[in-house]
């Protein structure tokens, strides 16, 4: 074990404590309403987090078994178990590498902003409470779901949003009374005419936006991220993510068929983050190439 510490002070963000650290920062993604997904990899040390000032969502995915807080070292982690590390609050970490784990962090305005629109609960009614290596599947799912996926890819981005949304709705889901969620479980009616004409159409032209998120979409039908995720899939009998993934591939398409476009532009023009990235998906959904289909409608 190497005898590193980090996070001496008080009020120091999760992320500067293990930047300071010899954590090595993978890969990260800013996402809508304040939302900051992390990808780390701990070969080991002291973390001391005192006050950090923001909520920490942490899932591990492989490694933890020696890792432990310094006052409970027979309690140790495991990939898929969980830790919920509240604003305020203070732990000291004895970490034992090799370890890689994601972050969800979130602010308290996130948190209360959640709180209003998913359960029009008071904020200071609902307490995020610190969890050391919880288990919980849900969580478990959402860190292995966002680990496996580009963070790189426009469309891809869209799904690790919409994941973390209701990973974020679900921790507010297990904070409220019982009454509260199942009020807000108990949402799971289609979305009506006029809102599904406003999504639908908002979807088709911005198809060609990296910014096509879970927020900005649930914005035209007026509702929560949770209801309207809930929402969309029982009105269209699919995730918002898959229709999203679903018009892009239409579009693209129609200007293989109907323009001489070159591929890059088409990409563009579709929300692809390249010409090599619209073949991919192209291939994976049709088995051939773009170049492919338009031979075959030439001959």
């Amino acid at each position: 074990m190497l005898d590193l510490t980090a996070g001496a002070t008080a009020d120091q963000p999760v992320f500067d404590v293990l930047g300071r650290s010899l954590a090595r920062r993978e890969r990260e993604v800013a996402l809508p309403d304040g939302l900051r997904l992390v990808q780390w990899h701990n070969h080991g040390g002291r973390m001391d987090y005192q006050r950090p000032g923001h909520h920490t969502l942490s899932v591990y995915l492989q490694g933890g078994h020696a890792t432990h807080l310094i006052e409970t070292p027979g309690e140790t982690g495991s990939p898929g178990c969980h830790c919920i590390l509240p604003a305020e609050h203070e732990s000291h970490w004895n970490v034992a590498g090799p370890l890689r784990f994601v972050h969800l962090y979130l602010t308290a305005e996130t948190w209360a902003d959640r709180a209003v629109r998913l359960l029009d609960a008071e904020p200071r009614a609902l307490t995020l409470e610190q969890r050391i290596f919880g288990a919980d599947a849900t969580l478990a799912d959402w860190g292995r779901e966002v680990a496996a996926l580009d963070w790189q890819d426009p469309a891809q981005r869209l799904h690790i949003d919409a994941l973390s949304q209701a990973a974020l709705d679900h921790l507010v889901l297990q904070a409220a009374r019982p009454r509260q969620r199942e009020r807000a479980e108990r949402s799971a009616g289609g979305l009506s005419s006029a809102a599904r004409r406003r999504v639908l159409g908002f979807i088709d032209a911005h198809l060609d936006s990296a910014d096509l998120t879970l927020p900005r979409l649930a914005d035209q039908a007026h509702l929560s991220e949770f209801h309207f995720a809930r929402m969309f899939r029982a009105s269209m009998g699919c995730t918002v993510h898959d229709w999203v993934a679903a018009r892009r591939l239409d579009r693209a398409r129609a200007l293989l068929r109907e323009t001489a476009l070159p591929l890059a532009d088409i990409a563009a023009a579709c929300g692809y983050a390249s010409a090599s990235h619209l073949s991919q998906r192209f291939r994976a959904a049709t088995g051939t190439t773009p170049g492919q289909y338009r031979q075959v409608l030439a001959a």
